[in-house]
């Protein structure tokens, strides 16, 4: 990482609101990323050869706000009167896979987001089985704060822009984003950019945070950023990446790591120290809750390589939330399956049936040991880091893919 900056340091500088972008595959939602912070959030070479999204993206953006008519934009100069502007925010954004396969990566990024922007093409028919698996998700997690982007409209008709318009209406109808503001644009061409903008202000507040608590950041990334080759007295030990829940953490800090590594048939935890932190680019001494954060450590890097601590829980030592290999849950199960063509009804969860669980960044399949009325025991594959009353994910296996099923509160 950078040497700490010398100089006053702008806090809005820092990004504290991470907006998450969901929607159907091959909506636009990397495009729509990409107008607004110029930034492309494919850097696996998967992603690249396949142009869709596979691991989650990043990207960070300042907006800022024309000192003369008061516009939101994406750069210093009023695009409307060509005055100086100053910075509002800046925000983080998280770019999830719309691919059906890939839903258990769009619910990690939903445990990190304040806000969500769905995105939906207008050249295709509303809704599509993504685009209504997400929305169920944004409902499971508690995202209320959306924007709904009808993309693609360079493509159609104002005939079919106004039918397909209609399409959403009746898709969102009775959902918690029922009354959330629809905007048409073209993200490719980089039409009503600025109205986006606009609506992310006015619709994505920054949460009220309480740095005064017991710092807690999930891990939604991880790496080894050390070059092939590099002399080993210049190695840097793992990187990981996540954002801060709550509380704040500092340069110097000890921190612990749970539920850790695996050691033959057991996880033990890691204990480090916090070695660098980087948000948008920025070093900084201390790092509070909200906005993606990049944190430096002394772990071995062959430990954080290739993603391999997402799902983890940072925190200080023996203050973290208990590990457990069994979660006791109180179930709530959807009306009907989402995600495929076909709304089927969702069968009651039964003994000895493998289920996949998403609680903050972590995911684990979990056995059905006991099942009575609405709750139910599952015994873990890998431990999770949960507390009482959160909230966790269920999907089941069907035809060969997870389907979203419904949501349990840990007892």
């Amino acid at each position: 990482m950078k040497k700490l900056l010398k100089k006053k340091l702008n806090p809005k500088l820092v990004p504290e609101v991470n907006i998450g972008m969901i929607g159907h595959v091959s909506h636009g939602k990397t495009t729509l990323v990409n107008a607004i912070s110029r930034k492309l959030t494919l850097t696996h070479s998967e992603e690249l050869k396949r142009g869709i999204t596979i691991r989650l993206g990043y990207a960070d953006a300042t907006i800022y706000k024309c000192l003369k008519c008061g516009k939101y934009a994406a750069s210093k100069k009023c695009p409307y009167c060509f005055s100086d502007c100053e910075i509002s925010r800046t925000l983080s954004f998280i770019d999830a896979p719309g691919h059906e396969t890939l839903m258990a990566t769009v619910l990690t990024g939903a445990a990190l987001m304040d806000g969500a922007i769905l995105v939906i093409a207008a050249n295709e028919r509303c809704p599509q089985p993504q685009s209504r698996e997400h929305l169920t998700a944004l409902e499971v997690v508690g995202i209320k704060n959306v924007i709904i982007i009808q993309n693609k409209i360079d493509l159609i008709s104002e005939e079919e822009a106004r039918k397909n318009y209609d399409q959403i209406k009746n898709f969102i109808k009775g959902s918690v984003i029922e009354n959330s503001p629809i905007i048409p644009i073209s993200a490719q061409q980089r039409i009503n950019i600025d109205v986006v903008i606009e609506a992310i202000e006015k619709f994505i507040p920054t949460p009220l945070r309480n740095l005064s608590k017991t710092p807690k950041m999930l891990i939604a990334r991880s790496f080894d950023v050390n070059k092939p080759g590099t002399n080993p007295k210049k190695l840097v030990g793992g990187v990981i990446g996540g954002t801060i829940s709550q509380g704040k953490l500092k340069l110097g800090d000890e921190i612990e790591i749970r539920p850790g590594v695996k050691i033959k048939n057991k996880y033990k935890p890691l204990f480090t120290s916090v070695e660098g932190l980087q948000k948008a680019g920025i070093d900084l001494e201390e790092a509070g809750a909200g906005g993606l954060l990049g944190l430096l450590t002394k772990l071995d890097p062959s430990l954080t390589k290739s993603d391999a601590l997402v799902g983890n829980v940072v925190g200080l030592p023996e203050k973290i939330p208990e590990t457990r290999d069994s979660l006791y849950l109180k179930v709530n199960l959807l009306e009907r399956v989402v995600g495929a063509e076909e709304l089927a009804l969702v069968a009651p969860i039964k003994i000895n049936e493998n289920l996949l669980i998403n609680v903050g960044t972590a995911r684990s399949i979990g056995m059905v040991t006991e099942v009575k009325k609405e709750r139910i025991e599952l015994k873990l594959k890998i431990p999770v880091c949960v507390e009482e009353k959160e909230r966790i994910v269920i999907s089941r296996q069907i035809a060969g893919r997870w389907r979203l099923i419904g949501y349990g509160e840990v007892l």
